[in-house]
């Protein structure tokens, strides 16, 4: 390649407290890589805070950072100005609303600067409102709750999206393939290649993979018609389809169904729905303000005392009580990512 020895791209990665290492370090390490196989710093890059002190990922580990807000919105005017700015967050990532950086990230974009996300750090673009009828991508466990408080954003589970300036990806290992794709953007195949080489990486994951596994190796479970059953159920959790319904779709009665359950889930499917409705209902309570009733509908119960009762029976706990646990928890976190 016949490439020249100038920077092509510089970005800052704004560090939010809790953010997740993993997605951090593999972007980083990607363009790491890219510069070491060009032989020159193609790619050049800060760590940005609010305040500029260091940041504790989730994993308590503390990383320094190079700039502030404040100076950061310095550099917008000046030689220092980034082509990217990407959002690194983490857990607990609907607990962080600061008005500064969303005033920030608006101008940022505003000026033409590339704007994206890590793992949760959709969850920030989208109080900037920056992703209203943009497709984005988030890590599939803040799907639910993201989807219900950002129901303006096209949001997908998808390892990562790119809406003509907004970069998003789901976390993990995902913002390696995130950052290939910036790659062959930038100088194309051959050098992704090499990277993928140096990652040991065997290849390059579209934007539209799953992000989890598949059904049947989630559940270990091989009948077709079961798996097909439960991806209906999945994919009608706010408006739960009847067992006549799932029947009639499956092409099958309702004793066969019933039969099929109890071999391969050891309960009935409609304890089975019950149960992953549930599960829908734990994401939000734990990831999302949305007020006990509202969850309530959006896991397709009638009535909040209904609701109450099924998840008491189930995880030995009211959902009251799921989100009065999760607050102090939640509150030590924020305060360890703060220090």
């Amino acid at each position: 390649m016949n490439l020249p020895m100038s920077k092509k791209r510089s970005i800052v990665f704004f560090l939010v407290p809790n953010f997740s290492m993993l997605p951090f370090a593999a972007a980083i390490e990607t363009l790491r890589i890219a510069n070491r196989m060009l032989g020159y710093d193609a790619y050049t890059w800060r760590l940005s805070s609010t305040d500029g002190t260091k940041v504790f990922a989730s994993s308590g580990i503390a990383t320094e950072v190079n700039t502030s807000l404040a100076e950061e919105r310095k550099c917008l005017g000046g030689e220092n100005r980034p082509s990217m700015v990407l959002v690194c967050s983490g857990v607990y990532v609907e607990e962080f609303n600061n008005k500064s950086v969303n005033a920030w990230l608006r101008e940022v974009y505003n000026r033409g600067v590339a704007v994206g996300s890590l793992c949760t750090g959709a969850h920030v673009l989208a109080q900037a409102g920056l992703l209203s009828g943009k497709r984005c991508a988030i890590h599939w466990e803040n799907l639910p709750g993201f989807a219900e408080a950002f129901p303006q954003a096209d949001v997908y589970a998808d390892l990562y999206e790119i809406d003509s300036n907004i970069y998003t990806c789901a976390g993990g290992t995902a913002s390696l393939d995130m950052m290939l794709n910036l790659i062959d953007q930038d100088f194309g195949e051959n050098l992704v290649n090499r990277v993928c080489e140096q990652a040991l990486t065997d290849r390059v994951r579209g934007p539209h993979d799953r992000q989890r596994l598949p059904l049947r190796a989630r559940l270990g479970v091989q009948n077709p018609k079961v798996l097909s059953i439960i991806e209906l159920m999945e994919g009608s959790l706010s408006e739960p389809l009847s067992l006549i319904d799932i029947a009639d779709s499956a092409g099958l009665s309702r004793r066969q169904i019933e039969r099929l359950f109890r071999h391969e889930m050891g309960r009935s499917p409609a304890r089975y729905y019950l149960e992953i409705r549930l599960d829908r209902a734990r994401h939000l309570l734990v990831q999302s303000s949305m007020p006990v009733v509202e969850v309530a509908v959006a896991c397709g119960f009638v009535s909040a005392s209904h609701f109450s009762k099924c998840y008491r029976e189930l995880y030995q706990r009211s959902p009251q009580q799921e989100r009065a646990e999760r607050k102090p928890a939640v509150a030590a976190m924020m305060s360890a990512g703060m220090r």
